[in-house]
């Protein structure tokens, strides 16, 4: 395994994990650290598969467990990410409010098809990138803000009691360069 590593991460991948291993290794919690670390560094803001094998490798963490982790937190993303996020929640409170309508509207907006929609929309966890890279469209099952659904966050940025028109805005900005 270690071999097949080597070949597949460039040096530069391999000095940023090993760093992030030096800071965050011994500590409560390392593995989720040393994660967040790597794809915080990473230009797309995902995890390779060939990183997850290498920090396996490195802090002799088996490799099923790092998967594992990297699989389980919303937070982490084993896809390349476009340049913007636009993550609608679909909790109870958001879906009640319209949030379903928002998430196709948006995804309409950015020219996916109905059919992406519902081909990636198991148990309404979706997470489409276009093909520019500009946009990455997901879903969270709850931001836990329900006394303001429907909720969407875009680039970090919470948005509350959003209707069409204003998310529609709010992309066309960040689509313009202006946000």
């Amino acid at each position: 395994m270690q071999s097949v590593v080597n070949e597949a991460l460039n040096p530069q991948e391999k000095v940023l994990i090993d760093q992030a291993i030096a800071e965050h290794g011994g500590r409560p919690g390392e593995l989720l650290g040393i994660l967040e670390a790597v794809q915080s560094a990473n230009a797309h803001k995902y995890l390779p598969m060939e990183s997850l094998r290498y920090i396996a490798a490195q802090t002799r963490v088996p490799p099923a467990r790092v998967y594992s982790a990297a699989t389980f937190y919303a937070l982490f993303n084993l896809d390349p990410q476009g340049d913007n996020v636009v993550c609608v929640c679909r909790g109870t409170a958001c879906h009640t409010r319209g949030s379903r309508d928002l998430l196709e509207k948006v995804c309409l907006d950015l020219g996916m098809s109905e059919r992406d929609l519902d081909d990636n929309n198991e148990a309404d966890k979706l997470s489409l990138t276009t093909p520019d890279q500009r946009f990455t469209i997901r879903t969270v099952a709850c931001f836990g803000q329900c006394a303001l659904a429907p909720v969407v966050e875009l680039n970090h940025h919470i948005l509350s009691r959003v209707n069409e028109r204003t998310l529609q805005r709010e992309v066309q900005a960040l689509k313009q360069g202006r946000k």
